[in-house]
């Protein structure tokens, strides 16, 4: 799994005991996993449709360095299933897992949409097609 999202956790960020808010980490997560999803299935409309169970391992406390990885598991006729996990940068300890979080590609009439993927497509390889069709 590659980490490349990286979070600087700030006193906004904390829950009443000081630790980072659950909340925001999920937040920051979903967010991450929809962007990768339309990065993968090439079309901005996706949308979140399952995400399994969440396990906090360990917190982030003000000042830490959080990291996030996301990986594309498998890919349905109109849905990518993706894994997380979420670090501490520093010290690498585990901060959250989480196993399966599914995306649905959806139409421009907001219905689910087959979206022709089946593997990985890396952002230098998806400008290497462009560049190769402008030559």
């Amino acid at each position: 799994m590659n980490f490349h999202t990286r979070k600087w956790i700030k006193p906004e960020d904390l829950n009443p005991n000081g630790s980072l808010f659950g909340g925001s980490l999920l937040k920051w997560i979903d967010e991450e996993a929809a962007i990768y999803a339309i990065i993968q299935l090439g079309n901005q409309r996706v949308v979140t449709k399952f995400i399994s169970e969440i396990n906090f391992v360990s917190s982030a406390r003000t000042g830490d360095i959080i990291e996030m990885g996301i990986t594309a598991t498998e890919f349905g006729r109109t849905s990518i299933t993706l894994t997380c996990h979420v670090r501490n940068k520093i010290t690498r300890k585990s901060i959250l897992t989480i196993d399966k979080m599914v995306f649905v590609n959806m139409g421009p009439d907001g219905v689910p949409a087959p979206h022709g993927k089946t593997e990985i497509t890396y952002i230098k390889d998806q400008f290497k097609d462009e560049e190769d069709s402008e030559v």
